[in-house]
């Protein structure tokens, strides 16, 4: 069976050793940890705390804004993403989400090339980390203030112009829900993908990124699964859920729901 982990940015409410309990007593493989409750924890005795608790890493969230987008100045945010590179190898993870930062006052152009200068220069440190990079493209409603990446087809030909290991994808069902006739796209980005993110969604994309519990929604994530495993993807699914129709349900409840869900969709891959 796939792998499967939970997102700390799911159970928004919990700490980051609440999260780890309940998500190993649920049966996850793995977390996708939030470099923020890390932080909020305490980062020796949570890294002491996740060697324990016999979860794996699938990818740790997120580092980048490159741009300055965030009002943060570009050199101190690839400060930023050399440390978060540091932790991550430090938690042996599958790998480091990136984002490029929002276009802010630049041209396209110029922004562009803010991003891909911070890309010369991080590279080296993920192979040097082992941890590979994955940058995330995003619905054009939610990424304003995150990424110039709207469309998998730009973020899947900037990986590839790179060519390299320590470069990789992040796909999001709930950012790009494709119907069955895309999938071919889904085929050729799955040996070029490090994490995909499991999302679901009934109200239409907006900054606020409302998702709902997986396969209450509209995207048609058995066939997205399906799709990536027969291709030949063996990462972890990361179940990412998040917005206000997410954080009034209760959390255990959620994380049972997310289990059940992904072992019926992958039953009904094997018998498709």
């Amino acid at each position: 069976m796939p792998l499967l982990s939970m997102n700390e940015l799911t159970t928004y409410r919990w700490t980051f050793d609440e999260d780890l309990l309940h998500y190993a007593r649920a049966g996850f493989d793995g977390v996708g940890v939030w470099l923020r409750k890390l932080s909020d924890f305490g980062e020796e005795k949570g890294l002491e705390l996740l060697s324990e608790s016999g979860l794996i890493v699938s990818n740790v969230v997120w580092a980048g804004g490159f741009t300055g987008s965030d009002g943060v100045r570009p050199e101190e945010n690839l400060a930023a993403t050399r440390r978060a590179l540091a932790l991550a190898s430090e938690m042996r993870a599958g790998s480091l989400v990136l984002h490029t930062g929002g276009r802010n006052s630049h041209t396209q152009r110029h922004a562009e090339r803010l991003f891909l200068s911070a890309l010369d220069r991080l590279i080296p440190l993920a192979e040097a980390a082992r941890v590979p990079l994955a940058i995330e493209p995003m619905h054009p409603a939610c990424a304003q203030e995150w990424t110039l990446l709207t469309t998998l087809e730009d973020a899947l030909s900037l990986v590839k112009q790179y060519d390299t290991p320590w470069l990789r994808l992040v796909y999001d069902t709930y950012h790009f829900p494709l119907a069955e006739p895309r999938w071919d796209l889904l085929r050729a980005m799955a040996p070029y993908t490090a994490i995909v993110h499991l999302g679901d969604y009934l109200t239409p994309h907006s900054c606020d990124q409302d998702r709902c519990p997986l396969g209450e929604g509209e995207a048609p994530l058995i066939g997205l699964i399906d799709t990536f495993t027969q291709a030949g993807y063996d990462g972890f699914f990361d179940v990412e859920l998040m917005g206000l129709s997410i954080e009034t349900l209760d959390y255990q409840r959620l994380l049972d729901h997310s289990m059940r869900f992904f072992q019926t969709a992958h039953t009904a891959t094997l018998t498709a």
